[in-house]
């Protein structure tokens, strides 16, 4: 039986940690895993319930945290190689970018056999500035030389890392794509949407519009208030603007509604039927979806968005940016209206199409989860990481052989 150890950054509420989740519990049973994750960002939702619910109890590294610390990050390192020393895994594959940096290190310098990186998205664009970026491709790169393989989770993805910003080569990167159980997205929404209605107060001629993520720059809040700002200037229709998240951003966010004049709610203090609700975090996001009727993502950059998915699974019509992997998750103009990054103006027209014609609406109910049912399912994920994990450990077994074959010949 092969030993995998699997590392990610932390448990944050996102497609990283079911992807983690349930190739630790669904992978067939020629694999033994060990599941590795980094202390939670106190901006986050806590979302140890994915692992929990799974019946898997995580090795937790509290010095593995989102902040670069070289205190902390050389605790966290050493504590993953004497890991690896006492596991001894046969594949050790990291998921997210400091859990990619520190596992694979470890991993390199103990000598584990096969080692891979899932990049979940990336921080060379629209995260920091030009000299911060340029300095993580220069240590994506080195990381690169040090993996055996580094999976993409969607075509744009691999462009982006092999012709784009150039990580590696063609040859390194296998595209596999990210696997969910989404059926409860797409069971007893009747149900949910009356539940997730009275809840917020909202009428059943209202038509709620909702956007869901952390609350970081990169996410674009900010565009996404303008958007607010025109869809409520010119619009004859009853309308409720959702905020489902939490994070760094909250306070730019409530000052810009305050500056536009948007009367608001906080779901934490009180709940109230005006045009913008926060809510913070939302665990059970199926209700959310249900109650719904259109879901929006304004962000500068994305790797393959969890959102997306659920809401097509939910047969929701989307507004979004065509930012990194976008494009691949949605029907361009049948579950999908798209804008470019910034363009506010274009993105509210977008969305008002939506809002002003029910039969467009409609329309775009339809293909969402057809589209999004095999495509990303956990199954197809298990299967597709089973056949590559088996292809790389033969291909490892044969090299091994044919050095210890070529030794035993020198020795003779």
């Amino acid at each position: 039986m092969a030993r995998i150890l699997r590392i990610i950054n932390r448990f944050n509420l996102g497609g990283p940690t079911y992807n983690a989740a349930y190739l630790t519990k669904y992978l067939n049973s020629n694999y033994e895993t060990l599941l590795i994750g980094g202390a939670k960002d106190p901006s986050e939702a806590n979302s140890d319930f994915i692992v929990k619910n799974l019946g898997i109890t995580p090795i937790i590294i509290p010095e593995m945290k989102r902040p670069i610390s070289l205190k902390n990050d050389w605790i966290a390192y050493q504590k993953l190689k004497k890991i690896i020393t006492d596991y001894k895994p046969d594949i050790v594959h990291t998921h997210a970018s400091k859990a990619g940096a520190l596992g694979r290190l470890a991993a390199y310098n103990q000598k584990v056999p096969v080692i891979i990186h899932t990049f979940h998205g990336h921080v060379f664009d629209a995260y920091f500035g030009s000299a911060q970026a340029n300095f993580y491709k220069f240590l994506e790169r080195r990381l690169a030389n040090f993996s055996t393989k580094i999976i993409a989770i969607s075509d744009i993805q691999k462009d982006d890392l092999v012709n784009k910003f150039k990580i590696c080569n063609e040859n390194k990167v296998e595209i596999i794509k990210l696997g969910f159980d989404l059926s409860k997205f797409h069971d007893n929404q009747e149900e949910k949407r009356i539940q997730f209605r009275a809840k917020y107060a909202v009428e059943d001629d209202e038509i709620a519009i909702a956007i869901t993520g952390r609350l970081v720059p990169v996410k674009n809040h900010s565009m996404f208030l303008d958007v607010v700002k025109k869809v409520l200037d010119c619009t004859t229709k009853k309308v409720r603007f959702f905020i489902v998240g939490d994070g760094e951003e909250r306070d730019n966010i409530t000052q810009k509604i305050n500056a536009f004049h948007i009367p608001y709610c906080d779901a934490l203090q009180s709940i109230e039927s005006k045009p913008l609700t926060l809510t913070s975090w939302i665990k059970d996001v199926d209700v959310l979806n249900a109650g719904v009727d259109i879901v929006v993502l304004t962000s500068l950059n994305e790797g393959t968005p969890v959102s997306l998915i659920e809401a097509q699974a939910a047969n929701k019509p989307i507004v979004t940016t065509n930012v990194g992997g976008i494009s691949d998750i949605v029907i361009p103009n049948k579950t999908a209206l798209l804008a470019e990054s910034n363009d506010a103006n274009f993105f509210a027209e977008q969305l008002l199409s939506l809002i002003e014609v029910e039969s467009k609406r409609l329309e775009f109910q339809i293909e969402g989860w057809r589209f999004v049912r095999d495509r990303f399912h956990y199954t197809r994920l298990t299967s597709e990481m089973d056949s590559l994990y088996s292809t790389l450990l033969e291909e490892y077994r044969v090299k091994q052989q044919k050095f210890s074959n070529a030794v035993s010949f020198s020795a003779k």
